[in-house]
């Protein structure tokens, strides 16, 4: 028998609705309108009565509307046939392309696993990418964040990530647009088509012209995807998620519209417990890992926020991107002194590595004290060791730059991988003065050190120009 009721009222996206007999459970899907809107229910008012929010448009449901309950919480496909498709959060693909066949369909509310079945072994996870491999290495089976405001270079680094990481290691990548730009999408799949990693990916998108409910959950459908893989398929998945931020302010608009009480700066009094549910499904067990790497928007620049608060409190390793570096054309624009990693430590990075990592940052470091001095008085004024310091700190940030394959149809520079071996030798021989004669032109933008010796001639040319 089909459980049936009516819609009482409709306010915007949220919809109340009467059932005469058995009154739906909480997170079950409510088909109304012929199917056409599609609800979840939050609350349970009284004997009779629910509370839903949309996921979809409510635009013609009207008071007496039939409502159907599903008798399920949403549910999204999961196989092997899923891999090179784009989906909705209801697990319709939007690609143009047939529904993929022989699919599970399973519910996008899930505990996460065990504190038993979880591994305790720390891996280092390397992107290819110097100045985060070198400074903040990614955890396996851990969760990164990009941090930044708008327009620094985030969704460039992550699909940077997509490509190294598919292309380089026998993961699936599963990328969840939240509440992002339907552009940003489209590129993201011309892009990964067009570089040939498509077969190991699926994309899941709740973009921002969707109903808040739609983008409260799209997060839970691609974890969902991602945990069949890890613990059906025994492979390992990396996670990338544009845009974290999206999923709090999707679930203050949802609290907001449910009638509740703001918490501080007008976010929802739950948002720790909603953050927590899904950033806790994210681990590595002993049969495989979900490594995330997130982009995270920072409201008008201030990490004092309490999205962005909430957020670094779940990561292993945080890069924080700055517009600072990236007005200089430092790219990637990552802030080497804000940005840090629990991976870094003696005993799993090992001592050499740790030890040439805090050599950078001092160094960096003492040239951002300097730079004041430098302005008012100039370079000349400094002791020939601070004048050392600030060549070496130059050099460095400019080695720690890189060509990335993603963007050389905008730049005309052939991508870089780096190993991390390659990385740290790089460093250890500017760090010795290996380069001090070199141009800092000649270290901008290349992969390997040794690469800045080809270039030579080229930088002594455009110096002697600009003498």
């Amino acid at each position: 028998m089909q459980n049936m009721g009516i819609v009482q009222s409709v306010r915007g996206s949220v919809v109340d609705a009467r059932f005469e007999s058995d009154l739906p459970s909480i997170r079950n899907i409510l088909h109304a309108d012929d199917g056409r809107v599609v609800l979840e229910v939050v609350a349970q008012r009284d004997a009779h009565h629910v509370r839903a929010i949309a996921l979809t448009s409510t635009q013609g449901l009207a008071r007496g509307a039939a409502v159907q309950d599903s008798g399920a919480p949403l549910k999204v496909p999961v196989g092997k046939t899923i891999l090179s498709r784009m989906f909705d959060v209801f697990g319709n693909a939007i690609d143009r392309l047939p529904a993929p066949d022989a699919v599970q369909w399973r519910s996008v509310h899930r505990a996460p696993p065990a504190l038993v079945s979880r591994s305790t072994k720390s891996e280092i996870f390397e992107t290819g990418i110097k100045v985060i491999d070198v400074l903040m290495p990614l955890e396996r089976g851990g969760k990164a964040g990009l941090f930044g405001g708008a327009g620094v270079g985030k969704t460039v680094l992550l699909t940077e990530m997509i490509h190294n990481m598919v292309g380089h290691q026998e993961g699936v990548s599963i990328f969840c647009g939240i509440g992002e730009r339907c552009r940003e999408g489209q590129e993201l799949y011309s892009d990964m088509k067009t570089a040939g990693v498509l077969p190991n990916m699926v994309m899941v998108f709740g973009q921002m012209n969707e109903p808040a409910g739609s983008r409260f959950r799209v997060g839970h459908a691609a974890l969902t995807m991602a945990e069949y893989f890890r613990d059906d398929e025994h492979r390992d998945v990396l996670l990338l998620i544009d845009n974290i931020f999206r999923f709090i302010q999707a679930g203050s608009e949802v609290s907001g519209l449910m009638g509740q009480m703001p918490s501080r700066l007008g976010y929802q009094p739950t948002m720790g417990t909603e953050l927590a549910g899904l950033e806790e499904r994210i681990a590595n067990t002993d049969t495989g890992a979900i490594t995330s790497i997130q982009a995270v928007y920072v409201p008008a620049d201030d990490f004092t926020d309490p999205a962005a608060v909430h957020t670094f409190s779940h990561l292993s390793a945080s890069i924080v991107l700055s517009r600072k570096r990236a007005s200089e054309g430092l790219y990637p624009a990552i802030d080497p002194l804000q940005s840090n990693s629990k991976m870094a430590t003696p005993g799993i990075v090992g001592e050499r590595h740790y030890a040439l990592a805090q050599e950078i940052r001092g160094t960096l470091a003492q040239y951002a004290q300097l730079k004041d001095i430098i302005a008012m008085l100039g370079l000349e004024q400094l002791s020939s060791g601070d004048r050392n310091v600030v060549a070496r700190a130059r050099r460095l940030e400019r080695f720690l730059t890189q060509p990335f394959f993603t963007t050389e149809q905008f730049t005309g520079m052939p991508g870089k991988l780096v190993s991390l071996k390659d990385a740290l030798d790089g460093c250890e021989r500017i760090l010795r003065d290996e380069f001090k004669d070199y141009p800092e032109s000649a270290l901008y933008m290349i992969g390997a050190v040794d690469e800045a010796k080809a270039k030579l001639p080229a930088s002594k040319e455009q110096d002697h120009a600009v003498q």
